[in-house]
């Protein structure tokens, strides 16, 4: 089963710690009142708490906590400075609880800004406990500590300072990123599981596109869950927003594995897999052109082998053989329909039902005569009594596709309801047509 590397992790990372520094470091905002004496100017400049305006702190604490100095050595990543004033701060004796509170918040602002997010998680501890925060600090600095606690690895911690934010604020949003991939640090793989989907269910709801690591995320968590359902959920959301080689392979490789899945699918498997891989593999050119000379279709053979030669894929190693009897084979199918072809459509056209046709059509569409071809399928359709009616279908949105016929194509797969694969194939089929601007083109 295939794990997928957690690429963005670290960004992830670098930005939680950059919203910390950001909900905290208002610490230096406050310019605490001298006790004996404040200018007017220092007094317009404080921003004493709500709770306590009135409550000051000693002058030798205020020189060496001054904020507008704190911040001028934080800008200046004069950190060691920093450093020896909060020490210096903090060893005088017998602080006030607001002097405590104080030496605190700049310690967090301090940490934050340094990177020292074990002493910003003291610091907020201590501030969270001080009943002297306002209630909309209160509540992004729990947000901060769970974000420390995070970049300290304490994972278990902040798990439930991250569920304490969810609680006491009742934004489930803002902090789900954190939780979630608390979670899965933790090896918590079922509970992150249950966070992604619960997320994802809101992205479907607004229409917001998943993130990408939230989606590999959830197929990591379902892997490790042994959740197939959610495995193949996620690959699918990675295909039609994220789509690559990778997930592409994958995610059509497990499709035989489904329930009620019918064999007659695995060439219209390669068909698709054909369009959304930059590049097949010797073996899948090989099993593709074999499968199309099997089910009657030499000219999609020969079309395959000279893609794969072309390529520069076949015709080398110690295959190349067999490459070379499947390339014969497929020019000598091929020029067969080529000299067939008529009479095989006068056999369709008198048929009681509509099987030939499609096959003829399809044939005229492996030759690159889309429009005749098309059309056959279509009467073919219309005609009935067929087989195979879904892949019958699936076969007309595959030809509208290669004709590079994109909204046709979709109109005939949105008409594929087939319960033995075919359903599927139609909505991959969907996910190819409808893949972002980057991604890479038909084929």
């Amino acid at each position: 089963m295939c794990h997928y590397p957690l690429a963005r992790l670290s960004l992830s990372l670098s930005l939680s710690l950059s919203l910390s520094l950001s909900l905290i470091a208002n610490g230096l905002n406050i310019a605490p009142a001298v006790a004996g004496f404040a200018s007017r100017a220092q007094a317009a400049e404080t921003t004493p708490t709500p709770q306590a305006p009135h409550e000051t702190v000693r002058r030798d604490m205020f020189k060496l906590l001054d904020p507008a100095l704190m911040k001028e050595l934080l800008a200046a990543k004069n950190y060691p400075e920093a450093q020896s004033r909060i020490d210096q701060a903090g060893a005088l004796p017998n602080p006030t609880p607001y002097e405590t509170f104080v030496l605190n918040r700049t310690r967090a602002a301090f940490a934050s800004r340094a990177g020292n997010s074990a002493m910003a998680v003291t610091a907020l501890q201590a501030l969270i406990e001080s009943g002297r925060l306002s209630p909309a600090d209160r509540i992004d600095f729990i947000l901060a500590l769970g974000i420390n606690q995070y970049n300290t690895k304490d994972y278990p911690k902040a798990i439930i300072t991250f569920t304490q934010y969810q609680s006491e604020s009742g934004d489930d949003a803002k902090v789900r990123p954190y939780l979630v991939r608390a979670y899965y640090l933790d090896n918590e793989f079922e509970q992150a599981k249950r966070a992604l989907l619960g997320g994802l269910q809101i992205d479907e709801k607004t229409g917001n596109q998943p993130a990408l690591e939230d989606l590999q995320l959830l197929a990591n968590s379902s892997s490790k869950t042994k959740d197939m359902a959610s495995y193949l959920s996620a690959l699918e959301k990675l295909v039609q927003y994220y789509p690559s080689d990778d997930y592409w392979t994958d995610l059509l490789s497990r499709l035989p594995d489904k329930p009620g899945y019918s064999n007659h699918l695995q060439l219209d498997v390669y068909r698709l897999k054909r369009m959304v891989l930059a590049a097949m593999t010797a073996a899948d050119y090989v099993d593709m052109g074999e499968l199309a000379l099997q089910a009657g279709f030499p000219s999609e053979a020969k079309k395959v082998a000279d893609a794969g030669y072309a390529a520069n894929v076949l015709g080398t190693g110690s295959n190349a053989p067999r490459h070379q009897k499947l390339r014969e084979q497929a020019n000598r199918g091929a020029a067969r329909d080529g000299k067939n072809i008529a009479a095989d459509l006068a056999l369709a056209e008198k048929a009681q039902d509509g099987n030939g046709l499609i096959n003829v059509g399809y044939t005229y569409v492996a030759m690159d005569q889309f429009d005749k071809g098309i059309g056959l399928i279509q009467k073919g359709l219309g005609k009935g009594q067929l087989k195979h009616p879904e892949e019958a279908k699936m076969r007309l949105g595959e030809s509208y596709a290669m004709a590079g016929r994109k909204e046709e194509a979709l109109k005939a797969f949105e008409n594929v309801k087939g319960i033995d694969g075919t359903g599927d194939l139609a909505h991959y089929w969907i996910y190819y047509l409808n893949r972002p601007a980057a991604a890479p083109a038909t084929r």
